[in-house]
């Protein structure tokens, strides 16, 4: 495991002037920790990782996902003025994942506990997820809090296996609630049928999983998955958003490790986020399973830009 410290040259773009009227990402990111920038403003941090993908037998190139995703973000405009950080990028090296996971979440914890609103995770692969898990549970702010998981994904990502992938991380996460007497709550937008087997569905039911099929996540049925994000953010104290960028229609992502052969579209994921967002109880956000070196004219990283900018201008300043 090796850290890469914020670097300036990933946050660049059109300069249109001086101003707030001119705000854009590149202009507002920092890497400092002082007190007049760091409270209630938004931490991005990176976790540049293939193992998962690789232990998973998935298309590696995840990643470059962070460096990718800070490109698309850096030209976007900002409509508010919410403190932004850079807090570096942790990088698996080789095949140990376990101790990136553990870098993650140590770096993840420090950010939440600096008092940003929220963190962004800019994955890598979906075993992303555990480390930015790590993160929330070892979170002085957080303990004793009842988070609850809202994944757009066309997976479960429940798998069994005899080691962490970019499939098990929402397993590890309720083995780990578990046996620290935590309650598990995990719902899912986007599932598809076809991609996930009956044993995945068994356990979905077996841990109790809210989740919603890809062919009932389409625009006609917004009202009712928006029904049951609000069902979510009701019975929560804050919110794990995790975005696997395969949810998405194969035309809009084709820039991931499984492209979808339905998906489901950003509007919907758009909204979703947005109500996530303006609940106030959103803490992290990670958004995975980015391979630029499969996208088609940078599609898939300018709407996980648009879905992350989303978040940062709905939600609330933190009092």
């Amino acid at each position: 495991m090796s850290f890469v410290e914020y670097d300036a040259s990933s946050w660049t773009g059109r300069d249109d002037g001086e101003g707030a009227e001119h705000r854009r990402w590149h202009r507002q990111v920092t890497h400092t920790m002082s007190a007049g920038r760091a409270v209630g403003g938004v931490s991005v941090v990176g976790f540049a990782s293939d193992e998962g993908v690789r232990r998973n037998g998935g298309r590696q190139g995840a990643a470059e996902g962070p460096q990718a995703l800070r490109s698309a973000l850096a030209p976007l405009a900002l409509h508010v003025d919410v403190p932004l950080r850079d807090a570096g990028t942790v990088v698996v090296d080789g095949e140990d994942l376990e101790s990136g996971h553990e870098a993650l979440g140590e770096l993840i914890a420090r950010e939440l506990d600096a008092d940003a609103r929220f963190v962004v995770v800019l994955g890598g692969g979906h075993e992303t997820a555990y480390g930015s898990y790590l993160g929330r549970i070892r979170s002085a702010g957080l303990q004793g809090a009842h988070v609850g998981v809202l994944n757009l994904d066309a997976h479960f990502d429940l798998r069994a296996a005899d080691r962490p992938t970019s499939g098990t991380p929402f397993l590890q996460m309720a083995e780990a609630d578990a046996a620290a007497g935590r309650r598990f709550d995990y719902t899912v937008v986007g599932i598809a049928e076809p991609s996930n087997t009956p044993v995945l569905f068994d356990t979905a039911d077996r841990l109790g999983v809210r989740h919603v099929l890809d062919t009932d996540a389409q625009p006609v049925h917004l009202a009712g998955v928006l029904h049951l994000v609000d069902e979510l953010v009701a019975r929560v104290d804050a919110v794990h958003l995790s975005i696997d960028l395969d949810v998405l229609p194969a035309a809009v992502a084709p820039g991931v490790s499984a492209p979808a052969a339905y998906g489901v579209p950003v509007e919907v994921l758009e909204a979703v986020c947005r109500r996530v967002a303006e609940s106030g109880r959103l803490r992290v956000l990670d958004i995975v399973e980015l391979c630029p070196r499969l996208d088609i004219d940078g599609r898939t990283a300018k709407t996980a830009a648009r879905l992350v900018t989303t978040c940062v201008h709905a939600s609330p300043a933190r009092t």
